[in-house]
């Protein structure tokens, strides 16, 4: 995490989000995981040499596919596509044609014309959007989720769903954290409501390193030292897409 604590990915550009990491300073970050690749230094992989911005664009390659694959992966709450949308821009993105696409799902070829129509306005739609938000933020010197004494707080990007239980400010994830966990940040009570679990939980997560697998052992050692019932806790992070976990219970690690 950055020092703020956000996710990288809610404040990347457009061009950021399509290649998958940001240059700050002496360092490229992959926003997905927020991997750093320091400027300067030699990485090698696969038994060769690389600089830090071809490592960077590699690791994402290795890690998560690619930028497209991995925004195609998102719930759609946050992509706003639907399934059927999904997997035809999979299909147009592996450069099939339009004929192909309807042979292989089963549809008629007028009807990959209608949902091509369908992605086109829903691409103007967003360009505009885009547009008035940009002017918006250029003109009040101010980004829309900056309030008049607080800001608005980013949802996880793996979120499993997206309501008014992620509406959330700084000054109310400050209050509830200082409320429910201690300095040493074991939870002193579990929220019952839902906007209080998620900040606690937010926060639990934060115990976790990105890219390793825990086994069902380590994360429960983990988590009891975090909150007597650490079972309710471990099935919480997965069921607010925190952690995720292998059929069998064998294997745990940080949803990205």
């Amino acid at each position: 995490m950055n020092e703020n604590n956000k996710e990288l990915f809610w404040d990347a550009t457009i061009e950021e989000v399509k290649r998958g990491f940001i240059e700050e300073g002496e360092s490229y970050k992959c926003i997905i995981c927020e991997e750093e690749f320091t400027k300067g230094r030699i990485y090698e992989i696969d038994s060769m040499l690389y600089d830090a911005k071809k490592a960077t664009e590699l690791h994402i390659e290795k890690s998560h596919g690619s930028s497209l694959e991995y925004l195609l992966g998102m719930n759609s709450t946050f992509t706003g596509i639907s399934e059927v949308q999904r997997e035809l821009l999979v299909l147009i993105a592996s450069g099939l044609t339009d004929k192909e696409i309807a042979l292989k799902i089963g549809v008629a070829h007028s009807t990959i014309r209608n949902h091509r129509f369908k992605l086109r306005e829903k691409e103007k739609q967003a360009r505009l959007f885009l547009a008035m938000m940009e002017i918006i933020s250029s003109g009040t010197k101010k980004k829309i989720k900056i309030l008049e004494k607080d800001a608005l707080c980013d949802a996880h990007k793996t979120a499993t769903i997206l309501d008014d239980r992620y509406n959330i400010t700084d000054k109310e994830k400050e209050s509830i954290i200082k409320n429910y966990m201690d300095e040493s940040g074991a939870v002193k009570t579990y929220p019952a409501k839902e906007k209080k679990k998620i900040i606690v939980l937010a926060e639990i997560v934060k115990n976790f390193s990105k890219g390793r697998k825990y086994s069902e052992k380590e994360i429960n050692s983990m988590l009891k030292r975090i909150y007597e019932d650490y079972a309710i806790i471990r099935r919480a992070l997965i069921e607010y897409g925190f952690i995720e976990r292998t059929n069998d219970c064998s294997s745990y690690w940080i949803k990205e």
